[in-house]
């Protein structure tokens, strides 16, 4: 069974910075493309970063610039490095990872989300 699991939440002041990270475990093949969600009250999820299997990242507007993507193979780790938050990046953030579980098939997985919080 594959889960993911994200840390690295917190409360921090306009103009902080947090680290997120999420961690992979049980049996799968690879990982492919790994993102980063996130979800402010009231509101839709929102895909904020993509990072593909060859470690190329995209962002989305509202964070480029201030957000930084990265993943680490051999610790089945992706990151999401945040600098000079502001209050509208307050959202639970999530981690979602394309994950081949055998030889043919990849499934799509979630973490269970860890909340961030900006004051102004």
């Amino acid at each position: 069974q594959v889960q993911l699991v994200e840390s690295g939440g917190g409360l921090v002041q306009a103009g902080g910075s947090l680290t997120l990270a999420c961690v992979i475990s049980g049996s799968f093949f690879g990982i492919r493309d790994m993102r980063w969600y996130r979800q402010a009250p009231g509101l839709e999820p929102q895909r904020i970063t993509a990072i593909t299997e060859n470690g190329f990242p995209n962002y989305r507007d509202s964070v480029k610039g201030r957000f930084v993507t990265t993943r680490d193979e051999a610790k089945n780790m992706v990151y999401l490095q945040m600098n000079n938050l502001k209050p509208e990046d307050t959202a639970v953030y999530y981690c979602n990872e394309d994950v081949r579980t055998d030889r043919v098939r990849t499934g799509n997985y979630w973490g269970q989300g860890t909340q961030v919080t900006v004051s102004s």
